[in-house]
């Protein structure tokens, strides 16, 4: 910008030396528009939140100053140069908008820039032009030398006749650093080189054999490197915003949709973060559900008022019977999917398979796709909104087994079913269809979304949807049938659906015909360990109506595989086998705090199959200590701000406890009693807390143990706060005393950079002055503060000496909020790794050795491994065959099939009758899937005998 660019100049020696060193830091810089801004996450933000609170704290130790580095220099410059540029970028980027206002620039100038973009060129910017100066500083060239560039030394190198006299250098760091500073980053040039420029560049500082009786007229080397990235930033992005053509240009919408639709891996939501914020958005969910919808209106209610009844039992919108006929049947069962995508999906595309090859002992099996998919409820998480049922249910489906072409997203369904063109009734239909029944999270809006999704649409994905209401009952061949029970929020069907099934077995079911009822719950399961009775109305319809008919009982809900089945008796048995299988995407559940149930209607039950077993399920809890936080980094926000309440009225402590230490634990002792009777907002954040955790614990247990659990729950993080307040106290006193921090006063940085700023940037023209004026004294001002809010330690202290010395009474509202401010910023960062710790301590304590919190202890792990799905046979004898197949490691990446892209496809062939359904395999071929799944239970119930 400031020197003719030719190969001899030392601006583009510059460049080089830039792109060399660099380059890893300003590709964002070169390429403004390319995509490569750091995305807003939580890793990037504690990175630079630790760095920033690191960095305050260290450069206030004198052991960097005896090394010879003087970071308050390097700060102070960072800060500086950073302001200048985010100032100047802005009113650049304003004229530019105003010139595209007017007309006199085109096509996409109009699109606003990134702020974030032009925050984290300024930063790259910035630490290009501080570590320049750490090895070059600022100095113009040395008076008693003349002018001259001196590349011959540099490229001794290449000479055979000076290779030793290169090598001498080399081992001469120091002479090798000052002759590339000397050639490579010389000075551009003088004031009386740029006569026009001279009034507004900032002048590097003279060096000099000896003394210097004249100011320097030499151009500062690093505001020539500043205005060379800014030159390049502004450069590229006026050519690319008027011309469309650049290093880079964005893209507009068509071509981003294109791109979208030629994406190489899927778009796949993460698991759930139940232990965040949105835990809260789905208990006002579900508390408004209860009170509004389930408390005063019940869906179930108007799907029984609004079907129209034909001749009793035959009644067209529940009952089904379109596989009644077929010699031999193959259908699946799976429960709680659409929570992360990679789960979710995985076993979507072991559904969507033609047909399964697993190898079982010498033999391999085949077992073909289900004609018909049982889904067991809760399709999406944690609520039932129209973008998660989008994305983490139909997405999945869709994305394992396509839709046929004619498939509409928007379509609304209002005269179900509704066939393919070419098939008449649904008994000629070949194509595997799906029925499914709702779960509590699709209860809390009421089956709104449910309705609207599943009873008013005709596909998922590649699966024909022929229901109507949200429960229904299928006649199989060889006189098995299906019930799907619709449990709403109350664990137990309602009277209409009582009517409904009763005289259904009244009526068409036969004395020796054999029924699978599926229900969301396993009340069974869940009745044990509560010590509670629900369901009644489905007891009585088992017991009293079906009469030892209903062979399989299977529901979801809990996140794992059990089945337990009957042991032989006198005893009538009203159910012979008992399974659950919720692993159809969901996070998982731990197996062995239900090993010990044995009963149900009196009848002793043993497990035959657990998944994962009971050793593995318990190893899995021991990640709530290990794993917490890296898992649940949004519970940092929670914990960090409870572990301030709970110490906020303890800062600042006097600086006599220090002599304490000798028994620290004294004075933690002393810090509690004083927070109990002096403290308000301490004191109730702790009695808030405990309130808190004494609710948390979980009902089963009785009074006095909950009141105990929580208690002790409460005290460890109560002494956990304690002492890192403790902690952070004496740190800060022991610098104050050593004279580290609170030497001067809040802008201790920025008036230390006041007085050196002349040696080292003079300013013979009044240019800073000038700025100032112009601005108003926004400009210096805007430095200073930033200045001060980098520098937290010493504000911090300050502050603290202030209110050691004349009380809290003296501080101003605003000074109190500054104080409490600085506080929270590093004890925030100390807090949030202990919260974690005692809080997956304590889970981890409740899974294993009290079996309590199963929910809380295995939705925190967030685990999309172990995951599983029960594929049914109905054979030529009338025996049904059950597998459940699992797949024990969950693939995260995911490419396009080249087989699925590779395969002709034809404008009217339904997808499943396609050898490759699913558009994504596994990255890794040896972790996809369909190569790792295995069968974890079989087994064989026989149709019932005349």
């Amino acid at each position: 910008m400031l020197s003719r660019f030719h190969c001899d100049s030392p601006i583009y020696k510059l460049i080089r030396m830039h792109e060399l060193f660099f380059r890893p830091l300003s590709i964002s810089l070169l390429f403004p528009s390319s995509g490569k801004t750091i995305k807003p996450s939580y890793s990037n933000f504690s990175r630079w939140y630790v760095a920033w609170i690191l960095i305050a704290a260290l450069y206030h130790l004198p052991s960097f100053q005896s090394m010879g580095v003087d970071m308050r220099m390097n700060l102070s410059l960072f800060l500086t140069i950073y302001v200048s540029s985010i100032l100047f970028l802005l009113v650049f980027h304003i004229i530019f908008l105003g010139l595209w206002y007017v007309g006199l620039v085109a096509r996409v100038a109009g699109k606003r820039p990134e702020i974030l973009t032009i925050f984290q060129n300024c930063a790259v910017l910035s630490i290009a032009c501080c570590v320049f100066y750490s090895h070059c500083g600022n100095r113009a060239i040395l008076r008693d030398k003349p002018l001259e560039r001196r590349y011959s030394g540099w490229f001794a190198l290449w000479k055979k006749e000076e290779r030793n006299t290169w090598l001498a250098k080399f081992l001469r760091v120091n002479e090798l650093k000052d002759q590339v500073c000397s050639s490579w980053f010389a000075p551009v040039g003088s004031a009386s080189d740029y006569p026009l420029l001279s009034k507004w560049v900032i002048y590097g500082e003279l060096a000099c054999n000896g003394s210097c009786a004249e100011p320097s007229n030499g151009i500062s080397p690093i505001y020539s490197l500043w205005a060379t990235f800014i030159g390049l930033y502004i450069a590229n992005y006026v050519v690319e915003r008027s011309t469309g053509w650049a290093l880079t240009h964005p893209q507009s919408v068509k071509e981003i949709e294109e791109v979208k639709k030629k994406q190489m891996k899927p778009e796949f939501l993460d698991m759930v973060p139940w232990t965040s914020a949105d835990l809260f958005k789905t208990v006002f969910d579900l508390l408004v559900s209860v009170t509004v919808f389930v408390g005063r209106f019940d869906m179930r209610m108007m799907q029984a008022a609004m079907t129209t009844v034909h001749e009793g039992a035959k009644e067209d919108d529940l009952l089904y019977d379109q596989f009644s006929e077929k010699d031999d049947l193959w259908f699946d069962f799976m429960a709680d999917t659409g929570d992360g995508g990679n789960s979710s999906y995985s076993v979507a595309r072991l559904l969507a398979q033609p047909s399964i090859r697993i190898r079982n002992s010498d033999s391999v099996l085949t077992l073909p796709r289900g004609d018909l998919l049982l889904i067991g409820g809760d399709l999406a998480y944690p609520n039932p909104s129209e973008f998660n049922y989008e994305r983490r249910l139909f997405r999945p489906f869709e994305y394992a087994l396509q839709p046929p072409p004619w498939y509409k997203e928007e379509h609304i369904a209002v005269n179900k079913p509704e066939l393919p063109s070419g098939v008449n009734e649904l008994k000629q239909y070949d194509g595997p269809q799906c029925f499914l029944i709702p779960g509590n999270h699709d209860w809390f809006d009421g089956l709104q979304t449910f309705m609207r999704y599943i009873c008013h649409k005709s596909w998922l994905g590649g699966w024909f949807m022929p229901q109507k209401k949200s429960y229904f009952a299928l006649q199989l061949p060889k006189k098995w049938w299906v019930f799907g029970l619709d449990l709403a929020l109350h664990c137990d069907i309602d009277v209409y659906q009582f009517k409904f099934f009763s005289e259904l077995i009244k009526e068409k079911v036969g004395d020796d015909d054999s029924v699978i009822i599926v229900t969301h719950e396993p009340g069974w399961l869940l009745d044990w360990y509560w010590n509670d009775v629900t369901g009644k109305n489905i007891s009585y319809l088992i017991r009293d109506h079906l009469k030892g008919r209903c062979k399989l009982r299977m529901a979801g809900d809990l996140h794992h595989y059990m089945r337990h089945s009957y042991v032989p008796s006198d005893k009538p048995v009203y159910v012979q086998h008992l399974l659950v299988n919720g692993c159809g995407g969901a996070f998982l559940h731990p197996t062995h705090v239900f090993g010990n149930f044995n009963k149900l209607y009196g009848t002793a039950y043993e497990s035959k199959a657990a998944y994962p077993s009971f050793e593995d399920s318990s190893r899995i809890a021991l990640g709530n200590i290990l794993k917490f936080r890296k898992k649940n980094w949004q519970f940092d926000f929670i914990g960090g701000i409870i572990y301030f309440v709970l110490a906020f009225s303890m800062f600042p402590q006097d600086d006599t406890f220090s002599g304490h230490l000798r028994s620290f634990f004294t004075t933690v002792w002393d810090a509690f009693m004083n927070m109990l009777g002096y403290s308000f907002v301490s004191s109730a954040g702790a009695m808030l807390l405990l309130v808190a955790a004494i609710t948390f614990v979980p009902s089963k247990v009785s009074r006095k143990r909950r009141a105990i659990i929580g208690i002790l729950h409460v005290s460890a993080h109560l002494a956990a706060a304690l002492i890192l307040m403790l902690l952070l106290e004496l740190g800060v006193e022991t610098c104050i005393r050593h004279k580290l921090l609170a030497t001067s006063g809040y802008h201790t940085l920025y008036q230390w950079y006041r007085s050196v700023e002349s040696e080292h940037f003079p300013d013979p023209t009044g240019l800073r002055a000038r700025i100032e004026q112009w601005t108003y004294g926004l400009y210096p001002a805007c430095i200073k503060y930033l200045m001060s809010a980098f520098d937290v330690p010493e504000v911090m202290a300050v502050t603290r000496s202030n209110i050691c010395k004349n009380g809290m009474h003296s501080l101003s509202r605003g000074g109190a909020i500054i104080y409490y401010a600085s506080v929270f910023l590093y004890f925030w960062v100390f807090s949030t790794p202990v919260v974690s710790l005692v809080f997956g301590s304590y889970l981890y304590i409740c899974i294993n050795w009290l079996h309590i919190h199963f929910d809380e202890a295995f939705s925190s792990l967030r685990i999309a491994n172990y995951k599983s799905f029960t594929r049914f046979h109905i054979n030529s004898t009338g025996d049904l065959e059950v597998f459940t197949l699992a797949v024990d490691k969950v693939p995260k990446e995911w490419k396009l099939d080249p087989d699925w892209d590779g395969e002709p496809k034809q404008p009217q062939q339904p997808n499943h009758l396609r050898e490759y359904p699913s558009k994504w395999r596994a990255a890794s071929y040896q972790q996809d899937p369909v190569n790792t799944v295995r069968i974890v239970d079989h087994f064989v119930i026989q149709q019932t005998q005349n």
